[in-house]
């Protein structure tokens, strides 16, 4: 039970930050640390007529590594 106590917190937290994000994602955006975010060196871009390609490799790496430490220290007891 513990288990799905903690899953369902986990949850919550991540539906409200969806909903605060929602909500003030403009003001947000706005913030000068998150300006970058998505357009780091490493992030694919590629304009043509009619048609823009857009991966953020480098974007994916960095929130990959912020959230594997969030989880990591969550999950210690």
């Amino acid at each position: 039970m513990n288990l799905i106590g903690r899953s369902f917190i986990f949850i919550g937290l991540l539906f409200i930050l969806i909903g605060v994000f929602l909500l003030f994602g403009e003001k947000i955006s706005r913030a000068p640390f998150l300006n970058k975010l998505g357009k780091l060196p490493g992030d694919i871009r590629i304009e043509k007529p009619n048609f823009v390609f857009f991966f953020p490799v480098t974007t994916c790496i960095v929130l990959s590594i912020i959230l594997s430490l969030i989880l990591y220290f969550l999950s210690k007891k």
